[in-house]
């Protein structure tokens, strides 16, 4: 047994000191793997970053009341008479003052232009009660101020203000038929929020005709538990009987089903270029065997078995699928990592959010680049230990 891998150890240290007399063949192999890495994790990274930008911006001890089936607030309608039944509903806290802790809000879509295309997309525009900011974590003017009640002014998130133009601090904007300022710029820790413009509910109301209903209703619970209380409270009341979600789960949902069609589009290309790097592996290592044949029948001759001819030929593979899934995912790091991009959210607004690539993704991409050297490398590790010494003997 220890001479046998003692062969398999000679053997494999052959192949290895050899590639450099198949350079040009390896290289092309080696970026081919590379590139397949790079698509791979260009997407996940995209998924990634979306998925961590809206499901970060929930907790879970406040709830969201949406229209009962509605899956994303835009399609959610909420009447003030159930806006105050909720305000009286169990396991809402309340503030110093005695009031509930809940901001009813108005979901609107309007227009803005994209910096770098000057395309038009859809943008968030979020009509807030009294303490909408206040219950949202994290969140701060970093700019300006934050609007006046009872006025045409607004407050843009700071993502938001990094990909579209004409949001600037103390310019004027036109949704609708109305124009509004821009008085402030805020965060909001790197979530959701960052994507949306803010203007006073009231307004907000009466200048698109939404004056008797709001999309959605926050409340801060007196804790998680409590969110089984107002369920309940909702479903037994005919009155209500609407949809109430922990704000981690609303966000949870969001995210999955945008994150999720990203992946399903990146791993079918992935894949797909997956093919191409297995073929210029196949020819690679077929390339490696037959430079090798005469090297390889010379030692069955002396005694060395197939078993080292094929782990040392498969060995190639792997190293040279280990170098191009590296390579691509040091490139993907440099080039995509921390970019920022946006695209559709579950509302069918803009979504700002940074490509995040995490060390489980590297893993993967890796994962996929041994994948394609495993498959690549083992016909021709195949046909390294069944060659004929003779054959092989007299190849060149």
């Amino acid at each position: 047994m220890r001479s046998l891998w003692l062969q398999v150890a000679a053997v494999t240290a052959i192949n290895l000191k050899s590639i450099g007399q198949r350079r040009w063949l390896s290289l092309s192999t080696v970026i081919a793997i590379a590139l397949v890495v790079i698509v791979l994790l260009a997407f996940l990274a995209m998924a990634n970053g979306f998925q961590r930008t809206i499901a970060g911006s929930g907790a879970d001890d406040m709830a969201i009341v949406l229209r009962a089936g509605s899956q994303a607030e835009i399609n959610s309608t909420v009447s003030r008479d159930q806006v105050r039944l909720i305000e009286d509903g169990p396991g809402i806290a309340r503030g110093s003052d005695g009031k509930p802790l809940i901001s009813p809000e108005l979901y609107l879509v309007v227009d803005g232009i994209k910096r770098t295309t000057k395309t038009k997309a859809n943008l968030p525009l979020r009509g807030i009660g009294e303490q909408g900011s206040e219950l949202r974590k994290d969140v701060r003017i970093t700019a300006g101020r934050m609007f006046n009640r009872g006025s045409n002014e607004v407050v843009v998130g700071k993502a938001l203000l990094q990909e579209f133009e004409g949001l600037d601090l103390g310019s004027t904007v036109s949704f609708g038929a109305t124009r509004w300022n821009v008085v402030g710029v805020f965060e909001a820790g790197g979530s959701v929020f960052e994507s949306e413009i803010w203007a006073d509910l009231n307004v907000v109301q009466s200048l698109f005709n939404r004056n008797n209903i709001v999309q959605t209703v926050r409340a801060r619970l007196t804790g998680p538990a409590a969110l089984d209380e107002l369920k309940s409270y909702s479903d037994n009341d005919p009155r209500l009987k609407l949809d109430v979600k922990s704000e981690a789960a609303y966000f949870a949902e969001q995210a999955s089903q945008t994150s999720d069609l990203i992946q399903k589009l990146g791993w079918p290309l992935a894949i797909a270029m997956a093919l191409g790097a297995v073929a210029g592996a196949l020819n690679t290592m077929y390339s490696s065997v037959a430079a090798r044949a005469t090297e390889i029948a010379t030692l069955r001759a002396i005694g060395f078995g197939g078993f080292p001819a094929f782990v040392g030929t498969l060995a190639e593979s792997l190293l040279l699928a280990v170098i191009g899934g590296l390579l691509g995912a040091a490139a993907t790091y440099l080039i995509f990592d921390g970019v920022t991009a946006s695209t559709l959210g579950g509302n069918f607004t803009q979504v700002v959010f940074d490509f995040k690539l995490s060390p489980w993704l590297i893993a993967e991409g890796v994962a996929l680049a041994l994948i394609v050297g495993l498959i690549g490398g083992l016909f021709p590790a195949l046909r390294a230990a069944r060659l004929p010494i003779v054959e092989g003997l007299y190849a060149n």
